[in-house]
């Protein structure tokens, strides 16, 4: 889908010069003299390459379309991740260097919705917030104010949160994925 170079936002994936770019950042300029402009920084998806390019406000550049279709975590070896469709019980593999670090948040039966360009996953998506159990974390200071005082706790997949001071080992929390911020202790 062809849109207009005002319309690059951050996030959107787009296909130029024969690959798959993600927005990192566009910044739309209107110069005292000449045309105005869009100076976008992308990165390529399957080079991890970064690009900065211009585009002026009259060009058109290709929006890539994406189907996004929801799959159940199964389990994972070395290299891959796999997946299953609830409805057709398909399954699929998705290698570990697309989904990076978002793999540690991922727990059997846990519905992702994953993105396909041109039939390849190419990215997923985690639900906003999970279960997580804390693992091990650092004493409370006493004296410490609660509204500055945050510490740090390891999780049960591993990775490393700062929680309040009230939040001890073995307590359940609930993770925002998209940060990997503390939300509440259940």
């Amino acid at each position: 889908m062809k849109i207009n170079a005002g319309e690059i936002r951050v996030g959107m994936l787009l296909e130029y010069k024969n690959d798959l770019w993600q927005v990192l950042k566009t910044q739309h300029v209107k110069p005292g003299k000449g045309g105005a402009f869009a100076q976008v920084e992308m990165k390529s998806l399957s080079k991890n390459t970064k690009l900065n390019e211009r585009f002026r406000s009259s060009e058109t550049v290709e929006k890539a379309t994406l189907e996004e279709i929801n799959f159940n975590y199964l389990y994972s070896d070395e290299d891959n991740y796999f997946f299953m469709d609830p409805k057709t019980f398909e399954q699929i593999e998705i290698k570990k260097n697309i989904i990076g670090e978002k793999g540690k948040l991922l727990t059997e039966n846990l519905e992702v919705s994953v993105s396909f360009h041109n039939g390849d996953p190419i990215a997923i998506e985690l639900p906003n917030q999970i279960k997580c159990k804390i693992i091990t974390t650092d004493a409370a200071i006493k004296g410490q104010t609660v509204s500055s005082s945050y510490k740090p706790a390891t999780l049960d997949n591993g990775i490393n949160i700062q929680v309040p001071p009230f939040v001890e080992a073995d307590d359940e929390i609930i993770l925002d994925t998209r940060t990997l911020e503390y939300i509440r202790k259940i």
